[in-house]
């Protein structure tokens, strides 16, 4: 019987373990999909302790710890963080068979080294002073933890109205890393259903590009200036995030929907339809001719609780997988794109892992040659981002289309402590190929098989988002 957490950890095979120990584990990291602060990253912020680091913002903890019976005073309320962490801790126990009690003791691990424990009621306090000892060392700061995780490239997500301040001051000091880039998410300007902030948004978006807004022409031209705002700081890749595509075939008037969004009052569902459809068909010309990739998330059913979400907002563990039909309008936008040899690189995520094969399939018609894996299946998301998940994703992309091809797993984490996720993936990867080779369904080919491992942990995401990094 296999002890918890050995450094053959998910690893079956001896295969496994020389796939992951000779080629994954020491591979550097490029999580170029993370919600990460960019300006703790600048100002090489010390946290206080480790439930400023690792409790708050992560809707995960929040949504077990709800489901373990534990009070909102101790989760986002007025509790100090000593006894939100106490809380958090009786609730690991819990979570045994959800990948939070594996990230959390992955973490604990790496980069904090505290692996002769469990994390539990009893053990919380001891936890508490070994990490909080370890987090108050300069060398634990936020790029000091960057650097320990060998993240050499971290892509963050960016409104067009930032500033890019943080990021500015990242790329002028020559004692930070990690490259450091901004990624263009323009949800918001896609909002005309609420025409109140909706409006309040156009305004701020108006008065970063310097620009007049009034029309969906005006609209698209302040976009395109902070399009090119976010190129010259280094920005190579968009992202969105939605419940769904809309219908390029909307017979609808993106014209009066901004006319009656301009003018406060919510426009009609065939107009509206219309202008997200046409506002996210001009933006994926823009990506193509900046070579830019665009990722799309699709499929999350988002603030279902509306009481909580009243009172805490988005982003605080509401949120569920949705089961709507998802073929038609992706289908359709991807090849509206096409018909005018405006296609950037695409990868596109999806929630619901019934959808997984029908995703695969959608973006593989897509593939032109130009760019190997240009269209892509992205890495398990969210809810899927545990062990079956990303055994789903993988299978579906060695059945579907061609797994060595995948650019790579990514943390999409507020934490700077969630970077062992790289190494959770690396293990699933390595021990999905040992058994495969094992089994005799594939060659047993060392040089072969590593080659896979290094391409997806590393290489692919480094020539698909061309970035200027050096595997040291």
């Amino acid at each position: 019987m296999r002890s918890f957490l050995t450094e053959s950890f998910m690893l079956r095979t001896k295969t496994a373990e020389k796939l992951y120990f000779d080629y994954a584990e020491n591979l550097p990291i490029i999580d170029y999909h993370c919600h990460l602060p960019p300006w703790q990253i600048a100002d090489d912020h010390q946290f206080a302790n480790i439930g400023r680091i690792w409790l708050e913002g992560d809707h995960y903890k929040w949504r077990a710890m709800r489901t373990n019976g534990v009070d909102e005073e101790f989760i986002t309320g007025s509790a100090d963080d000593r006894r939100k962490f106490q809380a958090f801790a009786e609730t690991v126990p819990a979570t045994v068979g959800n990948p939070i009690y594996h990230w959390t003791h992955l973490e604990l691990r790496s980069p904090l080294g505290i692996h002769d424990v469990c994390l539990d009621g009893t053990t919380a306090e001891s936890v508490w002073q070994r990490a909080n000892e370890k987090l108050a060392d300069p060398e634990f700061s936020a790029r000091g933890i960057l650097r320990k995780m060998k993240v050499r490239f971290v892509g963050t997500t960016d409104d067009p109205v930032d500033s890019l301040e943080s990021h500015q001051r990242i790329a002028q000091d020559p004692t930070c890393e990690v490259m450091v880039r901004p990624a263009f998410r323009p949800d918001r300007a896609l909002g005309t259903h609420d025409p109140e902030s909706w409006n309040a948004y156009i305004d701020r978006l108006a008065a970063a590009a310097d620009l007049e807004i009034s029309s969906f022409t005006d609209l698209v031209a302040a976009l395109e200036k902070r399009i090119e705002f976010f190129k010259e700081a280094g920005c190579v890749l968009a992202d969105h995030g939605i419940l769904r595509m809309p219908d390029v075939r909307a017979d609808g008037s993106p014209d009066a929907a901004m006319a009656d969004a301009r003018a406060g009052r919510r426009p009609n569902p065939v107009d509206a339809e219309a202008f997200s459809a046409a506002l996210l068909f001009e933006l994926g010309k823009r990506y193509a001719a900046h070579g830019w990739a665009s990722q799309f998330h699709l499929g999350a059913q988002r603030n279902n609780n509306t009481r909580m979400f009243s009172r805490l907002g988005a982003d605080t563990g509401y949120d569920s997988i949705a089961d709507i039909p998802q073929a038609g309008t992706l289908t359709a936008y991807l090849d509206a794109l096409e018909c005018e040899h405006a296609l950037p690189k695409t990868i596109v995520y999806n929630l619901n892992p019934s959808d997984n094969e029908v995703f695969a399939t959608i973006v593989g018609s897509f593939q032109d040659g130009s760019v190997p894996g240009k269209m892509q299946l992205g890495a398990a998301w969210w809810f899927n981002d545990q062990k079956d998940g990303i055994l789903r994703h993988l299978t579906t992309l060695a059945n579907m289309s061609l797994l060595p091809r995948f650019v790579g797993m990514l943390t999409d984490s507020r934490s700077f402590l969630s970077f062992p996720r790289h190494e959770y993936f690396r293990r699933i990867l390595c021990d999905l190929l040992g058994a495969w080779a094992e089994g005799g369904e594939i060659p047993n080919d060392q040089e072969l098989l590593g080659a896979v491992v290094r391409d997806i942990c590393w290489t692919n995401a480094k020539r698909y988002f061309e970035l200027p990094l050096e595997c040291v």
